[in-house]
């Protein structure tokens, strides 16, 4: 294969890159060139005392990686692929005690535990109170005339789900939100966010969730939070691992579907013959398509437990290997036409929950299901939605995110 001809110096984990676009011309010139590419970096840059890191774009290779936890490890290194350089050693370790960050066996006890939460019918249980939800919050951006989809529509529905599940009140959905907004932004200089803010909001979301676990504990209710930790036996989740459990919903299940949806309306309203499909028919393959669309994690990463061979590349025991979720869905290999977008696409095999394997999005069927009812509802009650400015993205290095969103809800 050819070498790719990218600008020197090129870094895939660049947050200055995502904060104007996706780099979907270099992922493809990978693909073509050298699917599975070492991405060189300044010494100790991202926070893991190395020089970089192998870029995986491919459809296949990023499924390959997914599926083999025994040779490739989110916890060696943890899943995030990047940090700041001044991110310590201690600092990323104890990131291991977040199930994203898990490998088996551990991650197959606690991940068995958690999944009571998210059965067909813990799911199902929650549909008729989130599409009153949905319904509400899109009335009351209506009556505002136009305003920020991101705040006003986009960032509600998930918050509430979450409150929903796991019975937090929903006076308190504002501070979950504030609290997982700094753990996420301190890569970007307009927020002001620093990474000891991000630490402190972390720690403050750790210590709310550790003391509602005790209060269920004491007190067992008819919610998640009590049927992970009420009962006193080893099928239980500790205080400590509820509480991590939490930081990791509030960011994989509210960052995450928030930029889903925001992107899909950003989607829908620069490709008007979808939204007008969309109002007429609500196809049942919508979701999946703005997932895949969106893709609102660009990467994470694994950590190679051995000497191994990925896609023609030879990877040593130790390097980082980033697996590239905005790559692999849009892989022409795969999916035709992968930069249309295209509501009524089927079969539609994206990996935008994941690569398969033992990391696969817990949170898929309620992640689909607050897409639906958001969707619904904004074509039910805000048919003539419009576009008032280009979306303002996040500066992050693994997270496709939108900030701000202006729109005429009418």
């Amino acid at each position: 294969m050819s070498c790719p001809a990218l600008p020197e110096g090129f870094d895939f984990t660049d947050p200055d890159v995502y904060r104007t676009r996706v780099p979907l011309p270099e992922f493809a010139q990978l693909r073509e060139t050298a699917p599975v590419w070492w991405n060189a970096q300044p010494h100790g840059i991202a926070g893991f005392g190395d020089d970089g890191y192998w870029v995986v774009t491919r459809h296949e290779d990023v499924k390959e990686v997914s599926t083999k936890p025994d040779v490739f490890s989110a916890n060696l290194n943890t899943s995030i692929i990047r940090f700041n350089e001044s991110m310590t050693r201690d600092q990323i370790d104890v990131q291991k005690l977040i199930m994203l960050n898990m490998d088996p066996p551990e991650h197959t006890r606690v991940r068995q535990i958690v999944q009571r939460g998210f059965t067909p019918r813990a799911i199902r249980a929650l549909e008729d109170a989130l599409r009153h939800r949905a319904a509400r919050i899109v009335d009351e951006a209506r009556q505002k005339g136009s305003g920020d989809f991101v705040t006003d529509i986009a960032c509600e529905l998930p918050l509430q789900a979450i409150a929903e599940l796991i019975g937090i009140p929903q006076d308190d959905r504002a501070r979950i939100f504030d609290w997982s907004n700094k753990m996420i932004a301190y890569d970007d200089p307009e927020l002001a966010i620093t990474e000891e803010v991000g630490t402190n909001a972390a720690m403050e979301l750790i210590s709310y969730a550790m003391n509602l676990a005790a209060e269920r504990k004491e007190c067992p209710a008819k919610d998640i939070v009590s049927r992970l930790v009420a009962a006193e036996d080893d099928g239980n989740l500790g205080s400590d691992e509820f509480g991590f459990f939490v930081l990791l919903l509030a960011v994989a299940g509210n960052e995450t579907t928030r930029n889903a949806i925001t992107h899909g309306m950003h989607a829908f309203l620069t490709h008007p013959d979808q939204w007008e499909l969309y109002k007429r028919e609500r196809p049942a393959t919508a979701a999946e398509e703005i997932v895949r669309w969106a893709t609102p994690v660009v990467s994470f990463q694994r950590t190679a437990t051995q000497d191994t061979e990925l896609g023609g590349a030879k990877i040593k025991k130790g390097q980082r290997v980033g697996i590239f979720y905005s790559s692999a869905n849009n892989d022409p290999e795969v999916f035709d036409h992968p930069e249309v977008f295209d509501i009524t696409r089927d079969p539609n095999p994206h990996l935008g929950f994941g690569g398969g394997g033992p990391h696969f999005c817990l949170g898929k069927s309620l992640a689909v299901l607050e897409i639906n009812l958001i969707f619904n509802a904004i074509a039910d009650a805000l048919p003539g939605i419009s576009l008032a400015g280009d979306p303002r993205r996040l500066r992050s290095a693994w997270l496709n995110g939108v900030k701000e969103l202006q729109v005429q809800y009418g």
